[in-house]
């Protein structure tokens, strides 16, 4: 299994609105840069990601799980852009900041913390059990 990180403004796309989609989930659409669509070309069903609301939150608020590999994105009218579906798995208790994870020696290589404009980006399974019990899961979801 890998772990990813898919960011989005509130505004067009909140985490309240992904879980309001359910086990369905929702395809991951819009994404236009090459480094983020080969990202989720490389996810498997199964994988899980972290929500992070970009903007003016910038925080991890909650936790989804790839239910669709990649596939074309409808909202794309040439043909070169990929997405995937998530579903929402649950929430984080305690939101995680950037200036958290920017503090936190243990990330001090995630691309979070060093390419935070990334829209769909990696997660080492370090990383993820560190953001985690940043967040206050008591299990680390796996």
């Amino acid at each position: 299994m890998a772990y990813w990180l898919f960011k989005t403004e509130p505004g067009s796309w909140s985490w309240e609105d992904q879980k309001r989609k359910g086990k369905d989930g929702e395809p991951w659409t819009g994404v236009r840069n090459y480094q983020a669509r080969n990202n989720m070309l490389a996810m498997k069903v199964g994988d899980l990601g972290f929500f992070y609301h970009s903007v003016d939150e910038k925080q991890v608020v909650g936790i989804v799980r790839v239910i669709a590999e990649a596939h074309p994105d409808a909202t794309a009218t040439d043909g070169k852009w990929s997405c995937v579906d998530v579903a929402a798995v649950e929430d984080m208790p305690k939101p995680v900041t950037l200036d958290a994870v920017k503090s936190e020696p243990k990330l001090k290589d995630m691309v979070l913390a060093n390419n935070s404009r990334l829209s769909v980006q990696p997660v080492s399974a370090e990383e993820w059990s560190t953001v985690c019990k940043l967040g206050g899961l008591s299990k680390v979801p796996k």
